[in-house]
């Protein structure tokens, strides 16, 4: 007999962007080495787990973002399900969620805006002496290249707002561009395990915007420090398996720019598949 019958809720490919078989390949290498550890993993897809098509599963191992996706798991979540990552964790990493949680908590990141998308931002810009910057859509994950944006100078920026405005995207967060490596990074909170690359210089990416900062300099950094930064990012934001993107300036400081649920851990998966199971599972049996 099983010891321990799971939910696996996948992601759907509308959340995947370029990324579809890599999402898919971490989830099933993560339930496979469940299934290794005495586990019984019923897979689902978010269409599925929305219609109501599972088994009433008390675990969940969620990768899902559609927000009916995130209501249902919160739901679930509120009257005693185990899930990991969290519905809540999820709905934190949307990028206005994501902006006002660590700069709330002195987590190391860019200098930001948050607006509406209908404002004129150009005086804001001016004031805030931001002069290239990123703009990026506030209510939800990225899904499309066009949901993050690098603006040159503030008309520009103002344009893109506008175009986000028109595509019914009704709040955005403004980033200050910063100067340095690009570092991207994979984790899992409360464990050793962290991973991190240049992006760039391994010719990883998702929509090609790792090109804006380019070939790193090799800017040396505190890893042990990074890690602990990206912990306790993780811990405010209530997420357990993570990754995301920092810069890293010329002195060696460095400020996270991304942070997401559960990404697809792709130049790294087969090492880490073994600890985000042991993670899991060992939520679920504390619980």
């Amino acid at each position: 007999m099983a010891e321990i019958t799971i939910a696996g809720v996948m992601r759907a490919g509308a959340y995947s962007p370029n990324h579809i078989g890599n999402d898919t390949a971490i989830f099933n290498a993560t339930a496979e080495e469940l299934r290794k550890r005495g586990c019984l993993v019923n897979v689902y897809s978010e269409e599925q787990f929305n219609a109501g098509q599972t088994a009433d599963e008390r675990y969940i191992m969620a990768m899902c973002r559609e927000q009916d996706s995130i209501k249902r798991l919160q739901s679930l979540e509120d009257r005693g399900a185990i899930v990991v990552n969290s519905g809540y964790g999820i709905e934190n990493c949307t990028r206005e969620r994501m902006t006002r949680i660590l700069l709330g908590n002195d987590i190391p990141y860019p200098e930001s805006l948050i607006v509406n998308t209908n404002e004129n931002v150009k005086p804001m810009l001016e004031r805030a002496g931001f002069q290239s910057c990123w703009i990026k859509r506030g209510d939800f994950h990225a899904m499309h290249k066009e949901d993050v944006s690098y603006c040159r100078h503030a008309e520009e920026a103002q344009e893109v707002l506008q175009e986000y405005f028109y595509r019914g995207i009704q709040r955005a967060v403004i980033n200050v561009h910063l100067v340095g490596d690009l570092v991207k990074f994979y984790g899992i909170r409360g464990s050793d395990y962290f991973f991190w690359f240049h992006p760039f210089d391994e010719g990883h990416s998702k929509y090609g915007w790792e090109q804006i900062n380019g070939r790193s300099q090799g800017f040396e950094f505190d890893t042990d420090l990074l890690r602990q930064t990206c912990d306790r990012a993780a811990e405010e934001l209530n997420v357990v398996v993570y990754g995301g993107d920092c810069i890293v300036d010329s002195e060696g400081r460095f400020q996270i720019i991304d942070f997401n649920d559960w990404p697809s851990f792709a130049p790294c998966r087969n090492e880490a598949a073994p600890h985000i199971a042991k993670a899991i599972l060992s939520i679920f049996k504390n619980a």
